[in-house]
């Protein structure tokens, strides 16, 4: 009877070990899935330090290419440059096919909906400067839908941190009334547009102008420097992205004020 119970017991004993050793396989191998799932698919884990301010530089610059390239072409050549949208998305899924190049692919990606709307928006409706959020917003859905499937993280922070940037000017633009001259600029040619650049700079330097400049600029290295805190390669492309708009923003003043 002794012996029954003993047996009975160890018995028991096992079945609740295994259990114990089955549950904790499962939350082991669960905590190994979401972190292979933090990174992009394909992606090697070992991403290196250098890797991640290369993301950041990169960021940067493509932030600058649709303002210096994409806006003197699309005003000549529309068609052409919403046209080379395809090829930036077959360039990046391209990247994107090969382990080693998956990471550059992926920011590609994120940079090609920037692209495409700043195509639309000042190829063809860049006289209206309300349009502007909503057709540079056109990404924000796939963005989303990506990032809810934790997919492309590098290339949709990057368009979310653009995107974030222009946000933040055009409320600069709204708040200092500025809309009146951007719609004076993109109607006339250059040597009316001295003029016309000379009239916003003297809103600018108003003291509303100057504190609300003061405000966004403040917010967007805030956010900026916040990201590049959490030391992950996407928030590094959102980092870089938001603060490189403090840059071009900066560039276009100096040109404003030595026009």
């Amino acid at each position: 009877m002794i012996n029954n119970t003993l047996s009975a017991y160890t018995v028991e004993n096992s079945s609740i070990d295994n259990n114990l050793h089955i549950t904790e396989t499962r939350h082991r191998g669960i905590k190994e899935l979401e972190s292979t799932l933090s990174l992009s698919p394909f992606l090697p884990s070992g991403i290196t330090w250098r890797q991640t301010w290369l993301v950041f530089v990169a960021a940067i610059f493509l932030v600058t290419v649709p303002v210096f390239i994409e806006a003197p072409l699309v005003r000549s050549l529309p068609t052409l440059s919403l046209v080379i949208t395809g090829f930036w998305i077959w360039l990046s899924l391209t990247l994107m096919s090969r382990p080693h190049t998956y990471l550059w692919g992926d920011l590609l990606l994120g940079f090609s909906w920037s692209w495409f709307t700043g195509a639309i928006y000042w190829g063809w409706l860049r006289w209206e400067p309300l349009w502007h959020l909503p057709i540079e917003s056109l990404g924000l859905p796939f963005a989303i839908w990506c990032l809810c499937r934790n997919w492309g993280k590098v290339g949709n922070w990057f368009y979310l941190g653009s995107l974030f940037g222009t946000v933040l000017t055009d409320i600069y633009f709204y708040v200092v009334d500025l809309m009146p001259y951007w719609r004076e600029i993109m109607r006339t040619d250059a040597d009316g547009a001295s003029g016309i650049l000379r009239n916003a700079l003297a809103q600018v330097q108003t003291p509303w102008g100057e504190v609300w400049a003061i405000i966004l600029a403040l917010a967007l290295l805030t956010v900026g420097l916040v990201s590049l805190g959490k030391k992950q390669k996407h928030w590094y492309a959102f980092g870089g992205a938001v603060l490189s708009t403090i840059l071009v923003d900066s560039l276009f003043l100096i040109a404003a004020i030595l026009t």
